[in-house]
């Protein structure tokens, strides 16, 4: 068995086969589901060390706690859930002060707030390594709609993604904001059309790959349309603006296949087309009319 972080989901996913009555979205998501009474209840939880996610070292305390809030709620985003609360864990560093410990709190306060999730609760410890942060959120669905989910895509669906990508590590991983209002209004407005969903965390050519996978299908990307979406960052060695577009991980942003009109329910820029879903394998086309195949690399833990 290779060794590394989608190797070890896979071999966890093989083990245990979930009631769908009692679990309906089990390992594989970016959010499991579970049915309490008449209600399904969504969690994730997302653990976040010094050195791999941030660095204390160059990175301020407010941008250390948006993002590990942050980075839960994207998962909410990608399921079109309403995120309800949060727990949060935290092992901090003995050498902290109180005026340390309330900063990073108070920015985690401050980013659920805005998306109307409470921090209820979680657990305080502390010892002689570097800061590390996890967080359990939990979320609900609209009345009446289901989550979306990576195993939908179709072939001949369109593919879109909002926002920028590439380039994420000068800055955007610290600062970027959840699409959790995004998702709400693209899930809405296409209904049944909207077939799979997932944020961008490990690169775009990973993540759809994940989709395309949990799908049985394959895509194919437009290279013109890459470059549209290109962040500033991404454009700065542009012999490999490609390369950070599909490959840089931490983008944060959503990509969907659907077979409705995502751009008429978004300010212009703000969704963009960049392909099409097909019956195999993952291809970039370039305007003149030749492909070549991509491969589903970005960031993996454990490797």
């Amino acid at each position: 068995m290779p060794k590394g972080e989608l190797a070890l989901l896979e071999w966890l996913r093989k083990r245990k086969v979930f009631d769908p009555q009692r679990v309906p979205i089990g390992i594989g998501d970016d959010m499991a589901a579970i049915c309490c009474g008449d209600q399904t209840v969504l969690l994730t939880v997302d653990m976040l060390l010094d050195g791999v996610h941030f660095e204390t070292s160059r990175h301020t305390l407010r941008q250390i706690g948006h993002k590990a809030i942050a980075s839960s709620l994207s998962d909410c985003a990608a399921m079109a859930a309403i995120p309800a609360a949060a727990l949060v864990s935290v092992a901090l560093p003995h050498g902290w002060t109180m005026d340390q410990a309330k900063e990073l709190f108070e920015a985690m306060q401050a980013t659920a707030e805005h998306f109307e999730c409470d921090i209820i609760g979680g657990d305080i410890t502390s010892w002689d390594k570097p800061l590390a942060v996890d967080v359990a959120m939990v979320a609900q669905m609209p009345p009446g709609r289901q989550p979306a989910r990576r195993d939908g895509a179709r072939p001949g669906d369109a593919i879109y993604v909002t926002g920028e990508l590439g380039g994420s590590l000068a800055g955007k991983h610290v600062s970027f904001v959840p699409r959790v209002r995004e998702a709400l209004k693209l899930a809405d407005g296409l209904g049944d059309e909207l077939h799979a969903m997932i944020d961008i965390s490990d690169g775009l050519a990973l993540d759809l790959w994940r989709v395309c996978q949990a799908s049985g299908c394959g895509a194919e990307l437009d290279a013109d349309a890459l470059m549209q979406v290109a962040s500033a960052a991404a454009r700065t060695q542009p012999d490999r603006t490609l390369h950070h577009v599909l490959h840089d991980g931490e983008d944060f942003e959503l990509l969907l296949a659907t077979s409705g009109q995502a751009e008429t329910l978004a300010p212009r820029g703000a969704v963009t087309r960049i392909g099409r879903v097909t019956e195999a394998a993952l291809h970039l086309r370039y305007p003149d009319g030749h492909t070549k195949p991509v491969e589903p690399r970005g960031y993996e833990h454990f490797r």
